[in-house]
């Protein structure tokens, strides 16, 4: 007999999972570049879309289509006798399709900005297939793990550790993205372009994970069935906001500013360790598992990007790393069946977790690495560089921009920066104290032949003097100006930033540049009032260029030089 009430549930559960592609699609494309949006948004929408038939055809069958040690059965189309209990067959099945196609998704992030679309797409439909399948076979589909007693409720180790250890082989045979690294080995932060739609992911999966942790339960009909979704439910919300706060004062005290990006992970991390115990620890389980993953997901970031292993989103850290750690932990804090070692267990239950671990990502490592290899021999894993360079959304998917209409671009690696936003040095060492002892430095270039007694006065500034230098220039009696927003640095380079605890290398910053050519009014008043309405003492004050101008037009009437200026009919 079907349950009305279990089958709403699990299926609830499984539109909540599918939405965590969204989840993703928005993280992992907040925090890469923005020349590669659409293509972060393909892999996503590939994933699922592979996913699916994959898993009908083949993956479900290998699953779950027999009781063998190491594998299932092979049942194309699922046309066998299957029984889960209260569930019609396609309804477990559709659960089970969107936890296959979340595992396959983590790879995009760690694989992202350099791969080849065709080979992305090989690989999400052979981890569908085959790899995911083989390791839940052992996990929930009645092979060795689970006949041992391995407990991973809902997919610390079956979902997400799978595709972190996916990842970490992608990845490291990728090798990093142009620029990562120096020829001496030193990191280099590429700062994500976009943290509102990665922040909106991050609350997306978090909500979402609800589902993926309460669902699991696939029954809601008893009150044994309610009281284990609350204990899920509660124990899920306490780790992810537990590892959000310890990752929070970790960065602050070791960066000496709480990173967001970061946080962001650390969200995630503490979702992803609570997923194999939730329904066995207590919330204060939950709680010490929150902490471990949040100190957990900094130093692994940190670590991997010692070792040259480039991951721009994190996924390895969040769901390989934690995943695997949030598995073991389960073998110490399990309390609702007394087989944590902290609640009398003993070790057997806190060594078969261990072996679990390191089965499955042997597993996965082997078959993985042979997979991409299979793929770069075939297709060619990676793209030329001139392709990443240039980004992945024009040359692999015909798309200008994912951001039509708006000029979004990665300046830091993409524009040469114009020296001459720098010159002057010399000059300015000639001006006179109080030129020398302000914060805003004067260049003039001045040719004899080209003295006209007009100038055209160029003024780059913060965006928020704007106002006060406009109406400083009004008062003064400027009246014509052109206004740009652009972007750039002086010497410094920016202010001193760091984005996942690397120091970011050249940060242009947003700035104003002002433009007023000065006839009847004195140059130098023109340079006096705009410096004391620039001012402030700090770093980044601004700029003043003064050019000679040789002749001035004006278009309506073909009035020139001083007529030209002087707007009065």
């Amino acid at each position: 007999m079907y349950s009305s009430v279990d089958v709403i549930w699990t299926l609830i559960g499984a539109a909540l999972v599918f939405f965590m592609q969204a989840g993703f699609a928005l993280c992992e494309a907040g925090m890469t570049r923005a020349k590669n949006t659409g293509n972060i948004i393909m892999k996503n929408l590939m994933d699922f879309s592979i996913g699916t038939p994959a898993y009908w055809l083949v993956g479900f069958g290998i699953m779950f289509g027999g009781s063998g040690a190491l594998i299932g059965g092979f049942d194309p189309f699922i046309r066998g006798d299957y029984d889960f209990g209260s569930l019609p067959v396609l309804c477990y099945v559709i659960f089970q399709t969107v936890f296959c196609a979340t595992a396959a998704t983590i790879v995009s992030g760690s694989m992202a900005e350099r791969t080849n679309f065709k080979a992305y797409c090989l690989y999400s439909a052979m981890i569908s297939l085959f790899v995911y399948p083989v390791s839940g076979h052992w996990i929930w589909g009645g092979g060795w793990l689970s006949s041992l007693g391995f407990h991973d409720f809902a997919g610390s180790t079956a979902v997400h550790m799978v595709g972190g250890t996916a990842a970490c082989v992608g990845a490291s045979i990728l090798g990093p993205r142009i620029g990562k690294y120096d020829k001496n080995g030193k990191v280099h932060a590429i700062p994500g372009h976009n943290l509102t739609a990665a922040a909106l992911g991050v609350f997306i999966l978090w909500f979402c994970w609800f589902g993926f942790n309460g669902a699991s339960t696939v029954a809601m009909s008893t009150d044994a069935d309610m009281l284990s979704a609350s204990r899920i439910f509660m124990n899920t919300n306490m780790s992810a906001a537990v590892a959000t706060c310890v990752v929070m004062v970790f960065t602050w005290l070791r960066y000496k500013k709480p990173d967001v990006s970061m946080s962001l992970n650390g969200a995630l991390a503490g979702l992803v360790a609570i997923t194999a115990g939730c329904d066995l620890v207590t919330t204060t389980g939950a709680f010490i598992i929150g902490v471990c993953a949040g100190f957990a997901v900094v130093l692994s970031v940190e670590f991997f990007d010692k070792i040259k292993i480039d991951d721009p989103v994190g996924a390895i850290s969040v769901h390989g790393v934690c995943g695997a750690m949030g598995t073991i932990l389960t073998g110490l804090f399990a309390e609702a069946d007394g087989s944590g070692l902290f609640y009398g267990g003993g070790f057997h239950f806190l060594g078969v977790q261990i072996l679990g671990v390191v089965s499955v990502i042997a597993w996965v490592a082997i078959t993985m690495f042979i997979i991409f290899k299979v793929i770069d021999k075939l297709v060619g894993l990676r793209v030329p560089a001139q392709v990443e360079i240039e980004g992945l959304d024009y040359h692999e998917h015909g798309l200008v921009s994912a951001y039509s209409g708006f000029n979004i671009t990665d300046l830091s690696t993409s524009m040469e920066v114009n020296s001459n936003t720098d010159l002057g040095e010399d000059d300015y060492e000639k001006a006179s104290e109080a030129q020398k002892n302000a914060s805003v430095k004067v260049v003039r270039t001045e040719n004899t032949e080209l003295a006209t007694g007009m100038y055209k006065v160029t003024i780059v500034a913060k965006p928020s003097r704007y106002d006060k230098l406009k109406n400083a220039l009004n008062e003064l009696g400027v009246t014509g100006m052109t206004v740009t927003q652009v972007m750039g640095c002086g010497i410094q380079k920016g202010a001193g930033e760091r984005y996942r605890g690397v120091e970011v290398d050249v940060n242009v910053l947003p700035k104003i540049k002002i433009e007023v050519i000065v006839g009847n009014i004195s140059v130098d008043k023109v340079i006096e009032t705009a410096k004391k309405a620039l001012y402030t003492g700090h770093i980044g004050d601004g700029k003043i260029f003064v050019y000679a101008v040789q002749k001035v037009i004006k278009v309506r009437t073909g009035e020139e030089n001083f007529a030209a200026l002087n707007d009065v009919e």
